[in-house]
């Protein structure tokens, strides 16, 4: 898994390469929200393309959001989008206090440990840390 998550973070350049995974994009039934939740939570920024689509900028992969009343998670066979955190009882804490919802508490897993949550919309999300993070 940590290997898999290394790729997803290399250079720029090298993300332009025939087969790898180049963007990324999420239903929202609010966009408005999602904004403002994945700005609280995580920093991001956003570039509005009208009423249906809004690009994510600075958040390790380019990726964006569509407007739709679908929703991703883990138990409908989505993938699962991960994301990295150096402390993640801080990260955890971040993601409640902007709106997010612990569905799966703080856990080990093969690499690290993780938790997941959903957004405003009800996609499902992970971040993950280092063992001794």
């Amino acid at each position: 898994m940590a290997r898999m998550l290394q790729a997803l973070c290399i250079k720029e350049e090298a993300v332009k390469e025939t087969g790898k995974i180049n963007y990324v994009e999420i239903p929202a039934k609010d966009l408005e929200a999602t904004k403002r939740f994945f700005g609280d939570a995580f920093g991001w920024t956003f570039v509005d393309y009208g009423p249906e689509y809004v690009a994510i900028e600075n958040a390790g992969l380019d990726g964006g959001f569509f407007k739709s009343d679908n929703v991703a998670t883990t138990d409908t066979g989505s993938v699962l989008v991960v994301l990295f955190s150096t402390d993640l009882e801080v990260t955890l804490e971040q993601v409640e206090l902007s709106g997010g919802k612990i569905v799966k508490d703080i856990f080990p897993f093969p690499g690290g440990r993780r938790f997941h949550f959903s957004d405003p919309n009800g996609n499902e999300y992970a971040v993950w840390s280092e063992p001794n993070a």
